[in-house]
């Protein structure tokens, strides 16, 4: 399949550079079986759903990612931005580095901020095909850990960050309500709409509120750069569901309610844990599952998640969802009657449509 099938026309305007005030209000697009499409607010979200359904929300937390550091090498000095994109183990990671000419394996990147006598430095271990460099840190574990919650800022997308400066507010907007596994170096952004008063309202209704974790990695960043689709390969990311929440899901298939995946992210774990004949069992591990136009969507009945990138592997995932010339006609709906797109934009429903 062409990549260019899937792309569209978007302007500048569309792009959302803050999110809404309060969360909730953003617009919400309903795409019903058969093409129907009704607007309406996130804050309605459960007028939408009914008694005994479950949505599906992913608790991972977005950690500090970008960092700035200086490369030295004899009296020659470079500064260099980085930003984490996996953790491999208790001392590296996998990481983007700007810019990458100004690096080689085995230099060495000094950070201003020290962990009590120790002065913080990653060695450069590896440099990918892909530019994805691998460095080993000289602090491990919970002291990396705290380290990087005290001197990273927050990872918001390119489209934002090159129009803008991060700001403090970003620090909570850039994260869920739900939001408490660390590992993220994204939003799973369909799950900044939600607020208090919208969990309050599903939870009177009788909705179930299942809950797992996908850390979101560099597949976000990445566009599709080939000519056809199915020879896209997706980067793994690490995803635990557990069997408490697996009860939830089997119990909500078995009574024949709907299960409602909020986000890309909830959906490809939920894919992942379920068999051919449509039952979840416990997964802890990495997924690099990716979702083509003919996949049998067999765990979820609809898809809460914001408009995404033209030529992205998340829009062939929607496409798929609902139908390509579907999906198109839905954008152009969107792009005309003034929806915001990306992280901090509006937001849809989408019905799995066959």
């Amino acid at each position: 399949m062409d990549i260019e099938d899937f792309n569209f026309l978007l302007d500048e305007s569309s792009i959302a550079l803050y999110p809404s005030e309060p969360r909730d209000n953003s617009k919400l697009l309903c795409l019903k079986k058969g093409g129907t499409l009704t607007d309406s607010y996130f804050y309605n979200l459960p007028d939408l759903l009914d008694k005994g359904d479950t949505i599906v929300i992913n608790e991972t937390k977005v950690i500090p990612t970008l960092l700035e550091g200086c490369r030295y090498r004899g009296v020659n000095k470079a500064n260099i931005s980085i930003n984490l994109i996996k953790k491999i183990n208790s001392h590296s990671w996998d990481v983007l580095l700007k810019p990458l000419r100004k690096i080689q394996v085995n230099d060495s990147i000094e950070f201003e901020k020290i962990v009590g006598f120790t002065k913080v430095h990653a060695k450069v271990i590896s440099i990918n095909d892909e530019n994805i460099v691998r460095i080993q840190f000289n602090i491990v574990s919970l002291m990396l850990d705290e380290w990087i919650q005290n001197i990273g800022s927050v990872p918001l997308p390119p489209y934002i960050k090159s129009k803008r400066p991060i700001d403090e507010a970003d620090i909570n907007s850039y994260q869920t309500i739900y939001a408490k596994d660390n590992g993220s170096v994204a939003a799973p952004t369909a799950g900044l709409h939600f607020t208090d008063n919208v969990m309050d309202k599903l939870k009177a209704k009788g909705v179930n509120i299942c809950k797992l974790t996908l850390h979101v990695g560099i597949g976000t960043f990445l566009p599709i750069k080939v000519d056809d689709i199915l020879t896209h390969k997706m980067h793994s990311e690490w995803g635990r569901l557990d069997s408490d929440n697996v009860d939830i899901l089997n119990n909500t298939k078995k009574n024949r309610k709907k299960i409602i995946a909020v986000g890309t992210t909830s959906l490809r774990l939920l894919e992942s844990s379920c068999d051919d004949n449509g039952l979840f069992s416990p997964y802890e591990g990495e997924t690099d599952i990716y979702i083509t136009p003919g996949y049998n969507f067999r765990a979820i009945d609809a898809l809460i998640t914001n408009f995404h990138l033209p030529k992205s592997s998340l829009f062939v995932l929607v496409a798929s969802l609902y139908g390509l010339k579907n999906i198109k006609n839905a954008y152009k709906h969107a792009i005309d009657n003034m929806y915001r797109f990306y992280s901090y934009g509006d937001v849809c429903f989408i019905e799995k449509n066959y």
